[in-house]
């Protein structure tokens, strides 16, 4: 096929080509050397329960002073080639909508379900329903607290666990998804 023909084609230089996570765009006209390689921007689904709608304000002493808002102004600052999602619900079922619904388009999710990391059969089928991975993430050391808050039922259907190191366990969950390359292995 002659040149003109296939600039007819693709609209001069570029076509999307999905790949394995990755998209290549092709510039005929041009040996392979004029290929241009892009990778897909990540998406990472940031999903809390109840309570944490409060962080800042509430036991300050166990959760620190920083608010969600400030917490996630710094994980995009650090992270500007992730779109990263942020979303809390008090809400069991409006939790189980949520990762039904982002699970099966992310590359990752973080979720910190608070309270219900200990109680919900529900929110852990629903974890295990989508692609996604999921890092659960608690802000206290859920294992120097009360001894109900001792076992997660999340824990199971997640590919990783962060507890005890404060607001900086979101950082270290973005930075776990990351580590796990372009297309994300299901668990």
């Amino acid at each position: 096929m002659e040149k003109a023909a296939r600039l007819r084609i693709v609209k001069k230089w570029r076509r999307a080509v999905r790949c394995a996570g990755i998209f290549v765009f092709l510039r005929f006209g041009t040996s392979c050397h004029g290929w241009h390689i892009r990778h897909k921007m990540k998406r990472i689904e940031i999903i809390n329960g109840p309570n944490l709608n409060l962080t800042g304000l509430r036991e300050p002493e166990v959760y620190g002073s920083k608010t969600m808002e400030m917490m996630m102004a710094e994980l995009r600052a650090m992270f500007p080639d992730v779109a990263l999602g942020y979303w809390q619900s008090n809400i069991e079922g409006e939790i189980v909508d949520r990762i039904q619904e982002v699970g099966f388009a992310a590359d990752g999710l973080i979720v910190n379900a608070g309270g219900y990391s200990h109680t919900s059969v529900a929110i852990h089928d629903a974890l295990k329903a989508v692609p996604a991975p999921a890092v659960e993430v608690h802000i206290s050391n859920i294992f120097a607290r009360e001894e109900y808050r001792r076992h997660s039922l999340l824990s199971e259907a997640c590919v990783g666990v962060i507890c005890g190191l404060g607001l900086q366990g979101y950082e270290l969950a973005v930075r776990a998804l990351l580590s796990r390359g372009v297309a994300p292995e299901r668990r």
